[in-house]
């Protein structure tokens, strides 16, 4: 077997299509993930925190990643998850359900909170300025990778990431492609041009010798 023949076995072989079947898989499992944890909370105006406890088993394990989307605080209802800050202007925040409402002294409309894996509501009512948003959607054991990741990381990090995977499809196109044209050329019937066969000859006339006979 000549070394084109064999490469071309390779490339189509069950190992090959193995390859390129996990190949895409990853790519895609990457690329949602990407989308998901920066590219969708970016143009969503979201936040992403990150889940310490287990006070909201089951919902959301210690690990998680929950993407917070801002809302008008009139529109938050009972058995909405939120995150909030544990006072207000300190970073410190906690992602807990409402689980009533009521109103402070001045009027102010307040939230009653309460972990889903605690038996008890949370001491303090929650005040509209405090409220970061509720949570929008969440990503399991992703919220690790959120807290090591600082802004600069995240940036480097997605800016290579993306730069591979781009580069990494661009070949598999580009292979696929290739493939493609050498397949549909070798299902082509071989072309007669140029070649010739003994009825194209034009046959060479003898000539004719005189005998004198002395």
């Amino acid at each position: 077997m000549s070394t084109r023949a064999q490469a071309r076995g390779e490339r189509t072989g069950p190992i090959w299509w193995v390859t390129s079947v996990v190949s895409w898989v990853l790519l895609l499992a990457v690329s949602a993930v990407i989308v998901a944890t920066i590219v969708v909370p970016f143009f969503g105006g979201a936040q992403r925190f990150t889940i310490l406890t287990g006070s909201m088993r089951p919902n959301y394990n210690p690990g998680s990643l929950v993407v917070v989307k801002p809302v008008d605080p009139s529109e938050l209802g009972i058995g909405t998850p939120i995150t909030y800050q544990l006072e207000s202007g300190e970073a410190a925040v906690v992602t807990h359900r409402i689980i009533a409402t009521s109103e402070n002294q001045k009027g102010e409309r307040t939230f009653v909170t309460q972990g889903d894996a605690n038996n008890i509501p949370d001491e303090k009512e929650v005040r509209p300025v405090q409220i970061r948003g509720k949570v929008w959607y969440s990503l399991p054991y992703l919220g690790h990778v959120n807290t090591w990741l600082t802004g600069r990381q995240r940036t480097v990090i997605v800016a290579a990431v993306v730069t591979t995977l781009l580069l990494y499809a661009a070949f598999m196109v580009v292979s696929g492609i290739r493939e493609g044209r050498r397949k549909s050329l070798e299902s082509r019937p071989a072309d007669d041009l140029g070649s010739s066969t003994a009825d194209d000859e034009t046959p060479i006339a003898k000539g004719s010798h005189d005998v004198q006979v002395l």
